[in-house]
């Protein structure tokens, strides 16, 4: 699977660049992308669930321990976002992000109960104390950086977006040689003129139409 990951790292990079991490939202654009999402607009739900990856990135760091799958951590994070985004009321008067965090938090303890459960030893995860914020400490809460945990959320999340777009966007002749030339499926990426020969037309159409897919790809992205 490592391959994969990184041919889809490379197309990621091809389509949008290297990427940075998403300011927070002023006030009022959180007030207007909530009203938007509330409406059934999904790229403003997927704009609060970007701009609000430094939180996640926030409480999951306190959860970074060993013997953890910080890939479990990010996702089981962002879906605590995604919770929080989808039952806030914005009319309640509490701010998102203290919201957010009670939802974030909730979700890891939840799964780290779940773990505990399924084993009879006693778990590293279970909270002993809180801190000065009041969110509950661990016995091996150790220290990671918050730019690599939301580096990683803010990939899967625009790695989840581009394969969508795949999906949704291309013809099948255009999905066809973006999986061959980058890996995607269960076979080893192949060259243009590899992928040319397969389907029995030039190289320089492939060329053509894989320059097409990548424009049409961004172009739904932006």
């Amino acid at each position: 699977m490592l391959w994969i990951f990184a041919n889809m790292l490379f197309l990621f990079l091809r389509l949008s660049g290297t990427s940075s991490f998403p300011p927070p939202l002023s006030k009022e654009e959180e007030k207007k992308y909530f009203e938007l999402c509330r409406k059934g607009d999904k790229n403003a739900r997927n704009i609060l669930i970007e701009r609000n990856l430094r939180l996640v990135a926030h409480i999951a760091k306190k959860y970074c321990y060993s013997g953890c799958d910080n890939e479990d951590l990010i996702s089981i994070g962002t879906i605590g976002l995604i919770k929080a985004i989808d039952s806030y009321n914005i009319n309640s008067g509490t701010r998102f992000a203290t919201y957010a965090g009670k939802c974030l938090q909730n979700e890891i303890l939840m799964y780290f109960r779940s773990q505990k459960k399924q084993s009879a030893e006693v778990s590293l995860a279970d909270a002993v104390e809180t801190d000065k914020d009041g969110n509950p400490l661990t016995y091996m809460d150790l220290v990671c950086s918050d730019e690599d945990v939301a580096e990683k959320i803010d990939f899967k999340i625009k790695m989840e977006q581009i394969c969508e777009k795949i999906n949704s966007v291309l013809t099948p002749v255009e999905k066809q040689i973006i999986i061959m030339r980058y890996g995607l499926g269960f076979t080893k990426p192949v060259t243009q003129r590899e992928v040319a020969s397969r389907l029995n037309i030039s190289r320089s159409y492939v060329s053509r139409l894989e320059s097409k897919a990548i424009a049409k790809i961004r172009e739904s992205l932006q």
